[in-house]
């Protein structure tokens, strides 16, 4: 599960390295390696859950772990920059395999409580991974050059792939297997697109992940050209990721005394309302406010977007039950696909300050309160079959 995290966040410190060395066209223009990757996300998380559902858990994985090593032995390797950014699609696509099946996994084997506690360990290793993951980046840049980086990749896939090949059992049974076609997945596309609470919270996750890839794939640039962090800029980004993880992790408390809903229109007011306020500060420094005040605008962006994620989903997920595996491979995918060109326009237009950001975040955040009080509206899921509060507490709200 910490595939994705870690194939994103460590070769951040050498983006500058990658666009030297293979002839990038412009500075901006490295943005595409972390960019490519969420695009190549999107396509496997379409077909991984399907695949799952017909040829097995351990089948899907395996075949989207190979797709992983291919896609770094290909940046390895890669003599130009537009090898680069292929090599790094096929990443996407093949880490999108562990990316959802994990989840399949844990469920065709465990529910409730064991479910939760299998869920919660594997969330803090998620959580410590982009927290470290940049550090690690950095060290290996300075001891091998940015391609020993994609060697680190491969060696950890294939650690990981000869350990689920050695431990992991299948999990779904022949006889629970379903047929598989592009005709499933595209049903399944309409069906979201005519439930008005599937379609509002999946737009929703759209806006929140279009902030999320802006901020990465421009992360190197903020910090090490703007603010000049230099060796430091692991340390700014590892205390934001911990923001996100700590309220992953405060959200599961927080969420059975208030709810879903609310949590999630409270987390999106918060973005809209602390970009609403930052950005005539960021005019008041020219448009790059002081490092301190700028994390502290972010820590309160991204605990609000950890507070986010899980939920969003959930919501999304709530009236898909009848077709959760298909579901929810569209529900993950729908939002990469919404997020990539949104992100990729606001990371492609920094220009060493911080309007852009500070802006896009507002626009994002006011969009996803939109959608959600939208998915709420006539045709939304009525208040009573919020899962984590059940019908009387809605009531009593």
């Amino acid at each position: 599960m910490s595939l994705p995290a870690l194939s994103t966040d460590v070769m951040l410190p050498a983006l500058p390295a990658i666009g030297d060395d293979l002839g990038a066209a412009r500075r901006n223009d490295v943005q595409f390696v972390v960019t490519a990757l969420f695009l190549g996300l999107g396509l496997g998380q379409m077909a991984f859950g399907p695949l799952s559902d017909r040829f097995g858990r351990r089948t899907a994985i395996h075949t989207g772990v190979v797709l992983f090593m291919t896609g770094c032995l290909m940046s390895v390797f890669a003599p130009t920059f537009e090898v680069m950014i292929a090599s790094r699609v096929l990443q996407g696509i093949g880490v999108a395999g562990p990316r959802i099946v994990i989840i399949a996994l844990v469920r065709d084997q465990y529910e409730g409580r064991q479910m939760a506690r299998l869920m919660s360990f594997a969330m803090a290793v998620f959580i410590l991974v982009p927290a470290v993951a940049p550090a690690l980046g950095q060290g290996i840049l300075w001891l091998g050059g940015w391609r020993a980086i994609f060697a680190m990749l491969f060696a950890v896939a294939a650690i990981a792939f000869a350990w689920f090949a050695l431990r992991q059992p299948e999990t779904l049974p022949v006889a629970r297997r379903r047929p598989f076609s592009p005709r499933t997945i595209g049903g399944a596309v309409l069906e979201i697109l005519r439930i008005r609470t599937a379609l509002g919270y999946t737009l929703a996750t759209g806006c929140v992940l279009a902030s999320f890839v802006a901020y990465l794939s421009s992360a190197q640039q903020i910090f090490q050209e703007a603010y000049r962090t230099g060796a430091l800029f692991p340390a700014y980004f590892g205390t934001l990721a911990l923001a996100i993880g700590c309220a992953s992790l405060m959200n599961g408390r927080v969420v059975l005394k208030h709810g879903m809903r609310r949590v999630a229109m409270t987390a999106t007011v918060s973005i809209t309302l602390a970009s609403v306020v930052s950005w005539p500060l960021a005019w008041a420094f020219d448009g790059l406010p002081p490092l301190w005040l700028f994390m502290a605008y972010m820590l309160v962006v991204f605990s609000s977007v950890g507070f986010l994620f899980g939920n969003l989903n959930a919501l999304a997920m709530e009236p898909l039950g009848h077709i959760a595996g298909v579901g929810a491979s569209v529900v993950a995918s729908l939002p990469t696909f919404i997020a990539l060109p949104l992100g990729a326009l606001v990371g492609l237009n920094f220009d060493g300050t911080m309007y852009a950001h500070i802006a896009a975040y507002a626009v994002f955040g006011a969009g996803a309160f939109a959608a959600m009080k939208w998915a709420e509206g006539e045709g939304g899921a009525p208040r009573s079959r919020d899962p984590v509060r059940g019908e009387a507490a809605d009531e009593k709200a």
